[in-house]
């Protein structure tokens, strides 16, 4: 069991990253792979241009504009900030659009990676049927949690009115929200699949705070890296599968509170 909360919000950090080794060391997820990547890349693509579009016809509009030296000064103050605001509201939109729309084969991948770590065989053949109904019911968990992820993003958007601190702690809290946000879209397919309660997932991630934090702030690091960004989504489910493995068998809890 690891004590340390530093050790364990590091090896939270990690699993994104390893998830990389574990696919490349087994091609048949590949396939499982190639539909969310695809996914991912015309959702960036998207982002970036309604980003684009956002700051130069609405963001750039609001700011405050004078002839003194001091306006010049405040408007790119502000410019800055607005940048860096809108950057990280498109940021966020596009993880969890992103989530929600590759939501179904997240879960198959998901399944295939637990039954190569667990060596267990699957009982039931493959039903297209049976995908699809199940595909309906991930969207639509899926669509609640975002509700309230987005909620939760807009209450926080409020501090961006607050002079001088407040861009800092939106930044701040903005992240947490949403590594929070990734820990529970990336290992909930884990708990939909025993039919357990998001009680129980929010049990497992109270246990286990630093690690729980420390795989979110990594799979956030992942949408921050050029070309990774569009593998962040397949690199986190699989790297959520690895930690709830690795916390059920052999106690990975991050913190000295964990049970």
């Amino acid at each position: 069991m690891v004590k340390n909360s530093v050790i364990g919000f590091t090896t939270g950090f990690s699993y994104p990253f390893r998830a990389g080794h574990f696919l490349i060391s087994n091609p048949r997820l590949i396939l499982y792979v190639l539909i969310p990547f695809l996914i991912n890349t015309i959702v960036f693509a998207g982002a970036v241009w309604f980003g684009l579009d956002f700051f130069s016809d609405t963001v750039t509009q609001m700011i405050p504009q004078g002839d003194a030296w001091y306006w010049a000064v405040l408007y790119y103050f502000l410019w800055v900030i607005a940048v860096v605001a809108t950057a990280l509201l498109f940021f966020f939109l596009f993880a969890v659009v992103g989530n929600l729309l590759a939501a179904p084969f997240n879960d198959l991948l998901s399944e295939k990676t637990e039954l190569l770590l667990t060596g267990r065989q699957k009982e039931e053949p493959f039903r297209l049927g049976k995908f699809l109904k199940d595909s309906l019911h991930i969207l639509l968990d899926d669509m609640l949690k975002i509700a309230v992820f987005i909620v939760g993003m807009l209450v926080l958007f409020v501090l961006l009115l607050l002079p001088a601190v407040g861009p800092a702690f939106y930044s701040l809290l903005s992240i947490v929200w949403t590594a929070l946000f990734l820990v529970i879209e990336y290992t909930g397919f884990i708990f939909a699949r025993r039919n357990q309660k998001f009680s129980d997932q929010r049990q497992f991630i109270r246990q286990r705070k630093m690690a729980s934090l420390g795989f979110g702030i990594g799979s956030l690091c992942l949408l921050a890296i050029p070309f990774l960004q569009f593998f962040t989504i397949p690199l986190g489910v699989v790297g959520a599968v690895h930690f709830w493995y690795d916390s059920t068998q052999i106690k990975i809890t991050g913190g000295p509170d964990a049970a």
